[in-house]
């Protein structure tokens, strides 16, 4: 199934000088990571993300944030790369695939071994201080906060720490989507995996590599919005997808 669109796939990604990748959250849902779309399973469906997730609902109360994030980050830190994951970082260690672009804050496209990576939702390795500002890294809080759910303090204020991570009313990281524009301008192909593109302004890459000449591949297993300008439409399980593609690119 999807043999043909597989081996067009490969056929781009062969023929292509500067190829890139999009990611969203259902690259992670097969490691166990759970989405925040899906109905009846997404984070959305059950909590209301300006109450849980946004800027202002963490300044007002950073423990009802932190309680909301607990099972989610203790699903991460079990989380492991899975094959779609480890395809990317193929892709990327062929010296086919020059970037890759992420909506995810779990980390596993590192840990699978890809290496330019832009993170535009920030990540949960490191937080800063909403109070003095310092940044430290998460890992020596993370055992205690997992066990009693209470929000981090800073070692040298004792101000709340927030996870570098970007919350609903909080602008991107500059420095990291201005690169990842840069990398969809200068791409000839595109490929945008496990992502809805509903979430601007990340969900506008796809037409924006477009425009500028960009073939687009598009592995998700929902329609999205651009799937009429992709010359490449799988709905199918990215990782089962995506292993295939980059072994048709070998043989």
């Amino acid at each position: 199934m999807y043999e043909v669109a597989i081996q067009r796939a490969a056929a781009l990604l062969h023929a292509s000088k500067h190829a890139i990748a999009l990611t969203g959250a259902g690259v992670s849902t097969p490691s166990g990571v759970p989405d925040f779309r899906s109905v009846g399973s997404g984070l959305w469906a059950r909590h209301n993300p300006l109450e849980k997730a946004s800027l202002v609902s963490f300044r007002r109360d950073p423990n009802a944030f932190y309680a909301w994030l607990r099972p989610l980050a203790r699903a991460m830190c079990q989380a492991e790369p899975n094959p779609a994951h480890r395809a990317l970082a193929r892709l990327e260690a062929m010296g086919v695939l020059k970037a890759l672009i992420t909506q995810n804050i779990d980390n596993l496209h590192r840990m699978a071994g890809s290496r330019v990576v832009h993170e535009v939702h920030g990540h949960f390795r490191t937080a800063t201080c909403v109070s003095c500002y310092a940044e430290c890294e998460v890992g020596p809080f993370l055992d205690a906060f997992l066990q009693h759910g209470l929000a981090p303090a800073c070692p040298d204020c004792g101000g709340v720490l927030k996870p570098n991570v970007i919350l609903l009313g909080e602008q991107l990281p500059v420095e990291t989507f201005s690169a990842a524009s840069q990398a969809v301008r200068a791409c000839d192909v595109m490929v945008v995996a496990g992502s809805s593109l509903e979430v601007a302004p990340v969900g506008g890459l796809p037409r924006l590599a477009a425009f500028h000449g960009a073939r687009l591949i598009l592995v998700n297993d929902q329609d999205t919005q651009v799937d009429g300008l992709a010359d490449v439409v799988i709905h199918a399980n990215v990782a089962e997808v995506l292993p295939r593609i980059v072994d048709a690119l070998q043989c």
